[in-house]
């Protein structure tokens, strides 16, 4: 033991020793939704904790103060780049440092079981070893800055429907070949922290899981960090207590508090168990440096050097992007004219919805970086297209101005005024100065100039009574709506993640400023201590019929047409599971007609996991670019024009039909979702049935070509060799694949043991090794077992493409 830890537990004892028994539990829950109460007494500081992953929103749900936007994990893990992931988590512990923030509620490893799984684009992969090997990464590099982190959600949270009561039926080899092996690997990292999911494993809440808490992550791996709930998770007093939860969160809700020493002093919860607990909460303090007299885990002076956030936001999206087809179209040439199409190119999605989100200071669309980089002698026509929103989106851009957020008591007196870059709120802590017990309105306003005149769309989105008003020579002149907004059912994420919207027609001259309103009645449930509104905006547009019609003009009349499509947060967001992959509205018609009109036709996807192509074969290219942050339109230009290779290469399988997948229902039976499939997710599950998706796990091309050129094995290390055949430099993949030499109806056909990237110049050849760790050649039957026999090592680029194949014999 190192002298720091040395002296790092002496201090967490002597401050435990100093605590009663209603003060340690104090500090077991929250005080608040986002920060654990401090002790001043012993020196310990309220530690403040802030949802990730893509960014530090704090402890604010507004963009009062901007955060960077990387791009999402599954385009993090897409890059297939473990250092790359540590520099984005060392970005990430720089922001976190900066907001005050002392936890970072991140990664989320839990495995892409099913496409269906409508929180998949804030994971990373449906492999393990990949998703333990990035979230590995990001977890060192935030730390690096003595920030915590908390690996998610522990275990089994694949999915989000009935997330908060669902029994999920995985048996033990599942749970240790796939679901549990990236928190494993992750805590080998070093791990600080460790989120406990809502859902239950084979009959049992994960807040409670005494197996899975105490006896695997906690005895067996040795982990000495601290247990969180996810908030609300945590329901029974001592079924907690007992079962491996540290930290309670948030206040509102907490089963513990004056309960929890009652079941201390009735003896119903041993009193070791809490002192436990609370050595945990301290050891993170002292880890971070919120206890008084200890040096925090990484001193300041050897805290890595500052990150530009914009570039490395912009390098990680272009090296994730995975062209997943291309007839040599790309990278563009000098062309005179280029039509850019479809209402994600100039709305860019940049994130994931949910608590992944975050408020960057800018957003670069595609039609943005496009615009910036073309040469001034490219004619670029801009068309929408298709737009597949069901939702009005919030009121933002230049035709906005003076957008605020004004809180009131019931007397009609200011008590906050907040600055909104976009027309949206949400609360989970009253801004500094509101006392919610006093909070009676919250107006969100602002001064619109329409740039087109005709029918203008307001929107509404919140439960409560609202009244939206819209005054000046051009508005209505009254409300436009005053009445309550009933949601139809009362599933608290669905109201804070999806709630109802309202949509109102008004008519309003071009260049004429109106003064729009939405005031809200306040009222603040206790238990769920929440204010969120939305205030929406959609310019006048033609019919469907006649954008699509636009659409094919354009394109026709343009050298190359560049489509953007992808899904919206209606059907891809936290909170609720897919119910198709199918792109929404008529994006599949646009790419149709647009190809139609320009063979020249390259189709840009913006979604965050798998969806269905099925023109996919009929287009120039295919470039798959995720969730891609605030720098979208820089790196989708960097790549389209040839600045930057698509670096990416994909981290699920993306198959022709939903149909197709081996595995795809996310709904619970009475209750329970059946692991059925066993360990046969992913790519195992599709070696096993034969069908052959639309791109296989690990595909993706960049602008060169590459031929392997050999493979040996020694000391359990896989040396490969390849050459750049093409004309370009460029990065590869190279992937490392373990097969029983027969066929083993008790195990996979295959599955990735490693993976290391190369670069080359034209015609230079690359040399790599790659490690072959004996727990790939273990199974798990109540423990880990070495299954004797011939192997074969295949290398190549993807799972469908292995053109190197080595023989090993292992013996038991």
């Amino acid at each position: 033991m190192s002298a720091l830890r040395t002296d790092r537990e002496a201090a967490v004892e002597e401050a435990l020793s100093r605590l009663d028994l209603e003060t340690k539990v104090k500090i077991l829950s929250g005080q608040d939704s986002w920060t654990v109460p401090g002790v001043p007494e012993i020196g310990l500081a309220s530690l403040v904790v802030s949802d990730g992953p893509i960014g530090v929103r704090g402890t604010r749900w507004t963009a009062e103060d901007p955060s960077i936007a990387l791009p999402s994990p599954t385009a993090l893990a897409a890059t297939w780049d473990a250092e790359l992931a540590r520099r984005a988590g060392r970005l990430l512990g720089q922001e976190a440092r900066r907001k005050g923030v002392h936890v970072l509620l991140a990664p989320t490893v839990n495995l892409h079981r099913s496409p269906l799984g409508g929180r998949h684009f804030e994971a990373y992969s449906e492999d393990p070893l990949l998703t333990g090997a990035i979230g590995a990464a990001y977890v060192r590099g935030v730390q690096d800055h003595s920030v915590g982190t908390t690996v998610k959600h522990f275990v089994a949270n694949d999915a989000e429907t009935d997330r908060f009561t669902v029994d999920n039926k995985v048996s033990d080899r599942a749970l240790r070949e796939l679901y549990l092996a990236p928190f494993e690997a992750i805590v080998d990292a070093g791990a600080w922290g460790v989120m406990a999911a809502y859902n239950q494993v084979n009959g049992v809440t994960m807040t409670e899981h005494d197996e899975l808490q105490n006896g695997v992550l906690k005895d067996e791996w040795g982990f000495d960090g601290f247990i969180v709930s996810d908030w609300y998770a945590a329901r029974d007093t001592e079924a907690t207590a007992r079962g491996g939860l540290d930290l309670a969160m948030p206040a509102a809700g907490s089963p513990w508090g004056s309960r929890l020493v009652d079941a201390v002093r009735t003896g119903a919860v041993a009193e070791e168990l809490i002192d436990d607990h609370v050595r945990r909460v301290l050891r993170l303090a002292a880890r971070v440096g919120a206890l008084d007299g200890v040096a925090p885990a990484v001193a300041p002076a050897d805290r890595p050097a500052p990150i530009d956030g914009e570039e490395l936001a912009r390098e990680i999206a272009g090296r994730s992007f995975v062209l997943a087809s291309n007839d040599g179209i790309l990278p563009l040439p000098e062309v005179g004219s280029v039509a850019v199409i479809g209402v994600l190119a100039k709305d860019a999605r940049i994130l994931g919805g949910g608590s992944a989100q975050v408020f960057p200071a800018h957003i670069v669309s595609p039609l943005d970086g496009l615009t910036a980089a073309l040469p001034a002698t490219t004619k670029l026509t801009y068309a929408i297209g298709a737009d597949p929103r069901e939702k009005v989106p919030a009121a933002r851009g230049p035709q906005w101005t003076d957008l605020t957020a004004t809180f009131r008591d019931a007397d009609g007196q200011t008590m906050h005024v907040e600055t909104l870059p976009a027309a949206i709120g949400v609360w989970m802590e009253m801004p500094e100065g509101v006392d919610p017990a006093k909070l009676a309105t919250v107006d969100l306003t602002g001064r619109l100039t329409p740039d087109a005149a005709g029918t203008h769309h307001l929107a509404i989105r919140g439960i409560g009574q609202f009244t939206l008003s819209v005054t000046g020579d051009s508005g209505p002149g009254q409300p436009v709506f005053d009445d309550a907004i009933v949601p139809e059912n009362m599933d608290l994420a669905a109201l804070f993640l999806a709630p109802p919207e309202r949509r109102f027609p008004v008519e309003l001259a071009a260049g004429e400023t109106v003064e729009v309103s939405l005031h809200h009645q306040v009222a603040i449930a206790e238990s769920f201590p929440v204010v969120a509104l939305l205030l929406g905006h959609a310019d006048p547009v033609a019919t469907a019929d006649e954008l699509l019609a636009e659409a094919e003009r354009v394109a026709a009349e343009s050298d190359v047409a560049i489509v953007v499509v992808g899904t919206t947060e209606e059907v891809e967001s936290e909170g609720f599971d897919r119910t198709s992959l199918a792109l929404p509205g008529r994006q599949d018609e646009l790419v149709r007609r647009v190809v139609a009109a320009n063979p020249r036709t390259v189709v840009v996807v913006n979604a965050g996991s798998p969806v269905e192509l099925p023109w996919a074969d009929e287009v120039a290219a295919v470039l798959l670019t995720w969730f891609p942050g605030q720098e979208a339109g820089h790196a989708l230009a960097d790549v389209l024009l040839g600045r930057a290779e698509p670096g990416g290469r994909l981290p699920t399988t993306w198959p022709v039909a939903a149909a197709d997948c081996p595995v795809l229902s996310t709904t619970p039976d009475n209750g329970v979702l059946d692991y059925a499939e066993d360990v046969y997710i992913g790519y195992r599950g599709w070696d096993r049935t034969g069908i052959a998706p639309r791109y296989p796990f690990g595909h993706g091309s960049g602008y060169t070509t590459w031929a392997y050129e050999s493979l040996s094995i020694e000391d359990r290390t896989a040396t490969v060799t390849l050459r750049n055949t093409g004309s370009r430099p460029g990065r590869e993949v190279v992937q490392v694949y373990l097969a029983p030499a027969e066929p083993d109806p008790d195990r996979p056909v295959r599955w990735l043991v490693g993976f290391a990237s190369v670069t080359a110049d034209p015609g230079q050849a690359a040399t790599v090794g790659i490690d072959l760790p004996e727990r790939a050649f273990q199974s798990w039957a109540g423990g880990w077992r070495t299954v004797p026999g011939d192997y074969l090592v295949e290398a190549g680029s993807s799972s469908a493409n292995r053109p190197l194949v080595a023989r090993v014999a292992v013996s038991a």
